[in-house]
């Protein structure tokens, strides 16, 4: 890695209504040129959602208004890493896995973390049977 290093830059964002929570986090990492990236912090609301929970091939599909109580993970350019808090309209709490189809109801209002110094990649591991997060100096 050469001698220059780049500060950590926190970067907030809000998503509007119909934006895919997931599609619309790695199109972020990718529209500001960075490789590496956490998701500090994010609330707001969902019209519906897609949740992988623990051990689940396939997502579970939930309909109607639901709030976002905590969103974090990781961002890279060939994967995202994220995991999320949600409560339906009558408070019920259910969390898991953020897969593509959790769309924003009003807004989703986000606090993300380029690390330019770093690059992430998502490369299977025979241990787990998933594309796991790889973490190296960026050159």
């Amino acid at each position: 890695m050469s001698s220059a290093h780049h500060a950590a830059a926190p970067f907030p964002l809000r998503l509007p209504p119909g934006a895919d929570l997931r599609r619309a986090l790695q199109a972020e990492l990718l529209t500001q040129g960075q490789r590496a990236g956490f998701v500090l912090a994010g609330i707001g609301s969902l019209c519906g959602a897609a949740l992988r929970l623990a051990g689940a091939r396939e997502p579970l599909l939930l309909t109607g208004d639901i709030e976002i109580l905590s969103l974090s993970g990781s961002l890279s350019p060939d994967g995202a890493h994220l995991h999320i808090s949600l409560a339906d309209a009558d408070g019920r709490v259910l969390g898991g896995h953020v897969a593509p189809g959790c769309l924003v109801r009003t807004t989703a209002e986000l606090l993300l973390l380029w690390l330019p110094d770093w690059d992430f990649a998502r490369e299977p591991d025979p241990a787990t049977g998933y594309p796991e997060l790889r973490v190296r100096p960026r050159a």
